[in-house]
C-alpha cells in the first residue's frame, strides 16, 4: 500500500503515527514537511481530502499563530494557507494519505481509519504505554 506522512520527527503525535504504520508492515514515504512543504494545492487538497476546513488545519502551540494574527476569524483560507506555506510550523501534523483516504492522525489512531484493518498482527501501545491495538492486532 502506497502511504505518505507529513512528519516531524520532533512531535510524539507524528512519531507515534508513523510507528503505527510501520507496525502494520507499511514504510511509509516520510516527508519532512517542515524542510520539504507540501505546494498549495497539495496541501489544500488534503485539508478538503481529510474533510477539515483550513482553519481547522492550522496548530497554534508553538507557532507564530497569535504574532501573526491569525486568530482573526475575519481572514480567508487563501490567507491562511499563505501564512501555512509561509511558516510550515502552522501546518497541523501529521497529515497521512493512503489509497483509503487522507487523515490528520490527532489523534494518532486515526491513522487506522485510512489502513487495511487486516495488517495488524499483534500489540501496539504509543510513547507514553496508552494501548492503541490488542494483541490480536484490534483497536482497543
Amino acid at each position: 500500500m502506497d502511504v505518505t506522512i507529513y512528519h516531524n520527527p520532533r512531535c510524539g503525535t507524528s512519531r507515534n503515527t508513523l510507528a503505527l504504520i510501520r507496525h502494520g508492515g507499511i514504510e511509509p514515504r516520510i516527508v519532512d514537511y517542515l524542510g520539504d512543504p507540501p505546494s498549495r494545492e497539495a496541501l489544500a487538497g488534503m485539508i478538503a481530502d481529510a474533510g477539515l476546513t483550513v482553519r481547522e488545519a492550522i496548530r497554534e502551540k508553538g507557532t507564530p499563530y497569535l504574532e501573526l494574527g491569525l486568530d482573526d476569524p475575519a481572514l480567508s483560507d487563501e490567507r491562511l494557507l499563505d501564512a501555512m506555506l509561509a511558516h510550515p510550523i502552522l501546518i497541523n501534523r501529521p497529515f497521512v494519505v493512503t489509497e483509503l483516504g487522507t487523515r490528520l492522525a490527532r489523534p494518532s489512531e486515526r491513522v487506522l481509519d485510512i489502513l487495511p484493518p487486516d495488517i495488524f498482527a499483534g500489540a501496539f501501545a504509543k510513547e507514553d504505554g496508552e494501548p492503541v491495538l490488542d494483541e490480536r492486532g484490534q483497536r482497543v
